[in-house]
């Protein structure tokens, strides 16, 4: 017999995914809103996390590749997984020099505990009243839309990713990730 909140995590990650996967609209408006514009610079934010010095701005990550991700909440199947992948290969970004980020409604609390829980070594950022998630078009109501973001080393947004699976996210960032900087080079 599974628990209570088991049951309804894997009925709340399954809604978010079912929304997600019936996402038919244009690449410049997603579920969440309208997302900012490539090539661009991303949207300005600072938010706290549960590591460092207590906040993080994207003007303190300049000089490094962002991806930036926004996920719809701690411990929930498709949001542990998706961290999972991208724990699994953070070494690899990081030989990238980038930063992996992880955005969602939750607060700083939360987050420790899923770091804690899942040993995440990249920061987690509580974007409790959607702020942020709103500015990068990536906010349903009260949570966070699976989005993600690579912003380059001078803070302007270079790749979305809307259909997000969590499966496979991590390495299809990766791979966009070093076609970007090869570009750039």
């Amino acid at each position: 017999m599974i628990s209570r909140r088991t049951f309804l995590s894997i009925l709340f990650a399954s809604c978010i995914s079912l929304i997600s996967w019936l996402n038919f609209t244009p690449a410049a408006n997603a579920l969440g809103g309208k997302l900012p514009a490539i090539n661009q610079p991303a949207p300005e934010f600072t938010l706290p996390t549960n590591t460092g010095n207590g906040k993080i701005s994207l003007s303190d990550l300049r000089g490094k590749w962002l991806v930036l991700y926004f996920y719809p909440k701690d411990f929930t199947s498709g949001c542990t997984i998706e961290a999972r992948r991208f724990q699994q290969d953070l070494p690899q970004y990081l030989e990238k020099n980038a930063q992996i980020i992880g955005v969602s409604a939750d607060d700083i609390d939360s987050h420790a505990e899923f770091c804690d829980s899942e040993g995440l070594k990249f920061p987690l950022l509580a974007d409790t009243d959607g702020s942020v998630s709103k500015a990068y078009g990536s906010w349903l109501g009260y949570l966070s839309m699976r989005h993600s973001f690579i912003i380059d080393p001078q803070g302007v947004l270079r790749e979305t990713f809307v259909k997000v699976n969590p499966n496979i996210h991590s390495s299809e960032v990766l791979a966009r990730l070093e076609k970007l900087q090869s570009a750039a080079s």
